[in-house]
């Protein structure tokens, strides 16, 4: 229950059409195979990932021209090549997000990765947090889905998976809930942009991805996109892909900049099960109150249920939920 993991950054071009995703997916085959054989005198590398965007991002500001030009189903013929890879080689692929196109919801796309391996898609996540007002992908929460669906855990030979892609990594929710399904790795896909990136004075990718991996007891998998800004208008992606351990150790990092890096370490399931089974101080998960936390009680932002999910939506919502909160009742003798 010893293997490493891999989490690789991609520097492409953003595109424009659907045609040009089966490129992108034939330079991370090669990537994948590049780096399983490369390292394989040293250690097996048995888990990779990629990050958020990795197949096409938002480049249209509307659901019609995404799920027009870019979206795609999944699984799909991508997916495919991803599976026969893995099953070739013995290893796990979290992939690069997809913009999805599902038929069960014709008027919305997601933001979607799904976990290969050996005998085929092992998981599928979408995207809870999509980063508004910008994003326009829907979330499950927006369609009324059951939440018990959200953050899946596949219970693989090389433990138990999960994974949150971004802007899910803000909400200290999010990744708690992966934990309590079980997660023992969790894998972050992400299109971080700076200055939120893996230098001071802000350096959040770091800080987000130390802190969920403490308070959870988990290790951590999180690949950044490394696109430069002249691929990815108007943001810039600072890389710093990272592999943390479960006290937060920051186990390996790729220097902060553009470009493709793979940044590989070691993940060791079997020291994880021990420290989770000897530990009572600092533990978190079993330390929590439930109770005490009386927070998400009321609705704070709301799912959209019905009607296009666009910019201006986004911002209604989120002016409703400031709403919400500033006039949420008070605890009795509070000020």
């Amino acid at each position: 229950m010893r293997y490493y993991a891999a989490a690789i950054q991609t520097a492409f071009d953003c595109p424009r059409d659907r045609s040009e995703v089966a490129s992108r997916v034939a330079r991370m085959c090669e990537m994948v195979e590049m780096t399983h054989a490369g390292y394989e005198p040293f250690f097996d590398v048995r888990l990779f990932a990629f990050p958020e965007f990795a197949h096409a991002a938002p480049v249209y500001l509307t659901v019609p021209e995404l799920r027009e030009h870019l979206a795609v189903s999944v699984p799909n013929e991508h997916t495919d090549r991803y599976v026969a890879l893995c099953k070739k080689l013995g290893v796990y692929i979290q992939t690069g997000t997809f913009l999805e196109a599902s038929a069960e919801h014709p008027d919305v796309v997601f933001n979607t990765t799904v976990l290969c391996g050996p005998t085929g898609i092992l998981s599928t996540y979408r995207k809870v947090n999509p980063w508004i007002p910008w994003e326009v992908h829907a979330s499950p929460h927006d369609l009324g889905l059951d939440p018990n669906s959200y953050f899946p855990v596949a219970d693989t030979e090389i433990g138990k998976i999960g994974c949150a892609i971004c802007y899910d990594w803000l909400f200290p929710e999010a990744i708690r809930q992966l934990a309590f399904n079980g997660a023992e790795v969790a894998v972050r896909v992400s299109a971080y942009m700076d200055p939120w990136g893996a230098t001071p004075p802000m350096d959040w990718w770091t800080l987000f991805n130390r802190a969920r991996a403490a308070e959870n007891t988990m290790f951590v998998v999180a690949a950044n996109q490394g696109a430069a800004m002249s691929a990815y208008p108007p943001f810039s992606w600072p890389g710093g892909s990272m592999v943390v351990d479960f006290d937060g150790r920051i186990l390996a990092q790729a220097d902060p900049g553009p470009g493709e890096k793979v940044v590989v370490a070691p993940i060791d399931i079997g020291a994880l099960r021990a420290e989770r089974e000897r530990r009572r101080g600092h533990d978190m998960r079993s330390h929590l109150r439930s109770e005490a936390y009386t927070y998400l009680s009321p609705r704070h932002f709301p799912p959209a249920m019905t009607g296009p999910i666009d910019i201006a939506g986004n911002n209604r919502r989120i002016a409703d939920a400031r709403m919400m909160g500033r006039f949420a009742p008070r605890p009795e003798g509070s000020q």
